[in-house]
């Protein structure tokens, strides 16, 4: 099918694909099926593409491997250099890729732009990484032993990704395998797939060598290829973005062939307000935190705790923020926040709402869907009086619904905080230094931001504890979830020299 045109043109429309990209080449399903992609804003369709099987995946891991002995022999240098070009490319083509993030995901075109940017950085990154995987030496014990460490690629690697950032969770996986001499087969996600074919043509311009990288898609088949991807003996290795609960099982099919994983599962962040912070500054951050891609990210504030003494205040000024907001397309002037994925997502945003109506809790402003507008959209919301018998208290929103809960005491909202299954993300604004590392030492997440609301950076380790997974992307460490170390012990080094 043709797509529709409820899109600006494309300053380059060779960068809209409807085929996978496998061993340099575009490719369909064999099964010649495909499946439906749809603007989630409007509801029209995109395009369509190939409904990868088991018997594609495995293809596509056949061709990575293929190109795995040879890739890995480049230098750090060679792969440096790729990657600059690849990142190159998205910088003169960020505009095209902001458009298609929009089109497939909804977030306003501002935000897309944004996210462009982001992206194109984990090429940057890591193209400054790839030539300093540094080994060691190391002091051994024995006297006449030498030991040093080499940095060597795990393999093909296996990385399934989310909608909810189309360009920037495949770059942050894909940038670092490079770095470090992988082949990947990267599984681009259902309902935003246009976005990673993009990408797809750009390494082919960049001059990735053949089968280095592949990018298949599936909808129906997800399950199937996931499950392709974790039983196979050939891939050494599966990075995740996802649920916890889809984490969990692809751990459980990983363990027959002990690949190494990290996973970057659900969360349900902590936002924490107390009495001596900056009350605009703070109002300014939990907006930020909360409502950017209209709540649809993994560390957004999930719940907001504000300390008595400024709760009325901070509810006040917030609620006032929220009501500025116009919801509406991605690409329309104006628009601050868009559609959320599908009907999934606002069934669970509604239910949320209804549930903390019923418990007590009073909502101040929005708290219905916008069926005007499309099934997909949800008026942003504010809610307080929250309760921890409320479900958004232990569960993950995922939308524009920020739930207000007040606490007394610095012991009583750590506790509050950390009595989830999960730990990825958590905030809190305080204008006090002591409290400041008493707290963020207590807090039981991966990642901290202290007096801002946002903590994404390539150059700082992105990841959680607990029930939001392991591993790290981005920064320095993220390159070794991609790598092996080889230890080396030479013996017989400690013989006298002998004259001459």
């Amino acid at each position: 099918m043709a797509p529709n045109q409820n899109i600006p043109p494309l300053n380059d429309k060779s960068l809209f694909k409807q085929e996978c990209y496998v061993n340099g080449e575009w490719i369909k399903a064999k099964s010649g099926k495909t499946f439906e992609v749809k603007d989630p804003g409007s509801g029209k369709l995109i395009g369509t593409c190939p409904e990868f099987s088991k018997e594609d995946t495995d293809e596509a891991i056949k061709v990575a491997a293929a190109a795995f002995p040879s890739f890995r022999k480049t230098t750090g240098r060679e792969r440096a250099r790729m990657l600059r070009k690849w990142y190159q490319l998205m910088v003169d083509n960020a505009e095209d890729i902001a458009k298609l993030i929009t089109w497939e995901n909804g977030k306003p075109f501002a935000d897309a732009k944004g996210e462009a940017a982001y992206s194109a950085s984990f090429f940057e990154w890591f193209s400054e990484e790839a030539p300093r995987t540094d080994g060691d030496t190391i002091p051994a014990t024995v006297s006449g032993n030498r030991i040093f460490t080499i940095k060597e690629p795990v393999g093909v690697c296996g990385l399934i990704t989310p909608w909810n950032f189309p360009a920037a969770m495949i770059t942050r996986k894909v940038g670092p395998a490079l770095a470090a001499g992988c082949t990947v087969v990267a599984k681009s996600p259902g309902e935003t797939p246009f976005t990673s074919l993009a990408l797809a043509e750009l390494a082919h311009r960049a001059g990735i060598p053949k089968g280095v990288v592949n990018f298949i898609t599936a909808l129906e088949n997800t399950a199937e290829v996931g499950s392709a991807i974790t039983a196979s003996p050939t891939v050494r290795k599966v990075s995740f973005t996802g649920s916890t609960g889809v984490g969990k099982l692809l751990m459980k099919q990983s363990a027959d062939t002990l690949k190494k994983l990290s996973f970057e599962l659900g969360g349900n962040a902590p936002f924490i307000v107390f009495d001596d912070a900056d009350l605009d500054v703070a109002v300014n951050g939990a907006i930020a935190c909360k409502f950017r891609s209209s709540g649809q990210t993994c560390v957004c504030a999930n719940r907001i705790y504000v300390q008595k003494g400024i709760y009325d205040k901070f509810a006040a000024a917030f609620a006032e923020k929220v009501k500025g907001f116009k919801v509406g397309g991605g690409y329309d002037e104006g628009v601050t926040h868009g559609p959320l994925i599908h009907d999934r997502a606002i069934s669970k945003v509604d239910a949320h709402v209804r549930d903390a109506e019923k418990k007590g809790g009073k909502v101040v402003v929005g708290g219905q869907k916008m069926s005007e507008l499309g099934s997909n959209f949800f008026q942003p919301t504010v809610i307080t009086g929250m309760t921890m018998d409320m479900q958004l208290a232990s569960e993950e929103t995922f939308g524009p619904v920020a739930g207000l809960f007040p606490f007394e005491t610095e012991a009583e909202v750590v506790e509050m905080a950390n009595k989830v299954d999960v730990g990825l993300a958590g905030y809190f604004y305080s204008s006090n230094l002591q409290r400041a590392y008493r707290v963020a030492e207590a807090l039981e997440v991966g990642m901290v931001g202290i007096n801002t609301g946002l903590v994404s950076d390539p150059a700082a380790p992105f990841g959680g504890v607990k029930d939001s997974g392991f591993g790290r992307e981005g920064s320095q460490q993220g390159i070794s979830e991609y790598q092996i170390t080889k230890m080396v012990t030479m013996g017989g080094m400690g013989q006298p020299l002998q004259g001459s």
